[in-house]
């Protein structure tokens, strides 16, 4: 899931911490300030080997700076089907004594985008169904309260209820092809399948674990009681698992082109431009349905694409792209070794194969627009 760029500058005394916060210092993390909280960046094994233990073996991050909005009661779809890009209605929820349903019951998990009426981005989410009226929302940390108000002034006078739990909830995310076998040896039950979440004991302690992630590898993604996170972190890294910050984080959401709010999706562009038509349905009259489906039938003026570096040097977010467009993420692929990125360019450009020339602080840098995934186990990385 997350939220603009990493920032390190003087912190000032409201910062929030996780309940993670001291385990971070206890391990050598770098502490910046992200979103209005002191997050870790990196721990001392460094960036590069944070992210290849997550390609290759298992990380666990700390998200609990990320948001949480429950909606509930007879009209919470009615509601989210109008706040949100997707189609709310076929998220589906098992309930417990249903064929193989474990206890609590299992639901579906859906990414979707919250728009502004002119087809503007405000975020983008995930939404489990954890109730046959019951879903959370998990926001973005940069935009979780514009994103409550917003859930708060559209929610109708009676059947639905609109919950902050950002501050009952922890979150961690268990990623790389061991994290499930390494979670599995906390828990009493089985864990839910990829895009599904259900609750789960987990280390003693009750938590819903999704079946979701932002690396591009398997894993999960676990919620639970703040008083819980500090144990179960512990029995995670016990097992093996590598802390790891909000830098490979980044790394590994970039080499899998998943979108960062702030640089690569914002208010000023339409899911249309950011290749994002798939988890947008019009047909359920969510806010700004009209101006992406305008935009999906007269066809973007510029386009997503992802872009990998010839020749050295790497783009960073605002290097201009000559003939037209921007960088919207950009860093060194720790998988490939060279400058990888983002880009918004005219819709002539971006084919694959297609050739850019990035201003990166006055030197040209020759590129090349590539497929999506950059990287991906199994495939031709090159």
């Amino acid at each position: 899931m997350p939220e603009g760029t990493v920032a390190c500058r003087p912190m000032p005394v409201t910062l929030r911490r996780t309940p993670l916060y001291d385990r971070h210092l206890a391990a050598g993390a770098r502490i910046v300030e992200f979103a209005g909280w002191e997050m870790p960046v990196q721990y001392p094994a460094g960036l590069r080997a944070e992210h290849l233990a997550v390609r290759e073996r298992c990380g666990v991050f700390d998200v609990s700076h990320m948001g949480q909005i429950e909606t509930r009661g007879p009209r919470a779809l009615e509601l989210l089907q109008r706040l949100v890009s997707n189609d709310v209605s076929a998220i589906p929820f098992e309930a417990e004594g249903a064929a193989a349903a474990p206890p609590g019951g299992v639901g579906g998990a859906q990414y979707s985008l919250l728009c502004r009426e002119d087809g503007g981005v405000l975020d983008d989410l995930f939404t489990y169904r954890i109730g046959e009226n019951r879903y959370l929302t998990v926001t973005n940390a940069a935009n979780h309260e514009r994103d409550l108000d917003r859930f708060v002034v559209h929610c109708p006078v009676t059947g639905a209820e609109v919950i902050d739990r950002r501050d009952e909830l922890a979150m961690l995310a268990v990623q790389g092809p061991e994290a499930r076998g390494l979670v599995a040896q906390l828990a009493e039950g089985p864990l839910p399948p990829r895009m599904t979440a259900s609750e789960v004991t987990l280390a003693g302690a009750r938590a819903l674990v999704c079946g979701t992630g932002y690396t591009g590898e398997d894993g999960v993604e676990v919620l639970c009681d703040p008083g819980d996170a500090p144990a179960l972190w512990d029995a995670i890294v016990a097992l093996g698992a590598q802390p790891a910050g909000l830098g490979a984080r980044d790394t590994l959401r970039l080499e899998a082109c998943f979108h960062l709010y702030g640089n690569d999706l914002s208010t000023a562009r339409n899911p249309i431009e950011a290749g994002l038509g798939w988890c947008c349905k019009e047909q359920t009259g969510f806010i700004g349905c009209e101006a992406v489906a305008a935009m999906r039938a007269s066809g973007p003026p510029q386009k997503l694409v992802a872009f990998a570096i010839e020749g050295g040097g790497i783009a960073r977010p605002g290097n201009e792209i000559l003939g037209g467009g921007v960088v919207s993420s950009g860093t060194l692929s720790p998988c490939l070794g060279i400058g990888v990125g983002l880009a918004y360019v005219p819709a002539a450009s971006a084919e694959p194969g297609s050739r850019l020339s990035i201003d990166v602080r006055g030197k040209m840098r020759e590129a090349v627009v590539r497929r999506k995934p950059l990287y991906s186990k199994g495939a031709k990385n090159g």
